[in-house]
């Protein structure tokens, strides 16, 4: 959901997760929502990957990309078998973007949502001070109001970040308990006369219960 703040501005667009076929494709993870204008002939993509990789700090750019019984599948230049596709697996494909150009639907920069007020139920319990791109999601580290060492990871999906508001300046929270405060342990139940113990089925739906 979000586009790196980096000097240059970009967009995350999808990431490289399988080697399909023998001929050097790849299926993608779509971070866009117009994949067929992103990966058009000639494309040029940046490479987010380990700095221990051969791609690390080099692009690549797209000969073809289509549909394989609904998967997007991409195939670049200079890839032409199964090995070499594979050595790009989970690789992170960036673009270079406009700045003025319309932002996509749930995507925006770091340094759009750096600073940003957290709200939770109404009441501010922190502020953004960076974004983390990880292969499988991004995380908004927000430091809670008040503290000013620690930093709480949010995994910034829809379900846990339902709301940006730039304009506002804010982001509204669902988390789950525990995120950004401690659980406190549970009070031991009172001894039972029944000599029977509960199952692991009970005890979840006992704790599902108390949510």
């Amino acid at each position: 959901m979000a586009a790196s703040g980096a000097a240059r501005t970009q967009l995350r667009v999808g990431r490289l997760v399988k080697a399909h076929g023998l001929k050097g494709a790849l299926k993608l993870e779509l971070y866009t929502d117009d994949p067929d204008g992103r990966f058009v002939p000639g494309a040029v993509f940046t490479l987010q990957v380990p700095e221990a990789s051969p791609w690390h700090g080099k692009t690549v750019t797209v000969r073809e990309f289509r549909w394989m019984n609904t998967h997007p599948v991409v195939f670049f230049d200079g890839i032409d078998d199964r090995t070499a596709a594979e050595s790009l697996v989970r690789a992170i494909l960036w673009i270079d973007q406009d700045a003025a150009e319309a932002s996509e639907e749930d995507a925006w920069y770091d340094h759009q949502l750096v600073g940003l007020d957290v709200i939770r139920d109404d009441a501010v319990v922190g502020r953004v001070v960076r974004v983390d791109h990880l292969p499988a999601q991004d995380l908004l580290i927000v430091r809670p109001s008040g503290e000013a060492e620690r930093e709480v990871l949010v995994p910034f999906v829809a379900a846990i970040v339902p709301e940006v508001d730039i304009a506002a300046g804010r982001i509204v929270v669902t988390p789950p308990v525990g995120l950004f405060e401690d659980v406190p342990d549970e009070e031991p139940h009172p001894a039972s006369d029944d000599s029977a113990p509960t199952d692991r089925a009970d005890a979840a739906d006992s704790a599902s219960s108390e949510d």
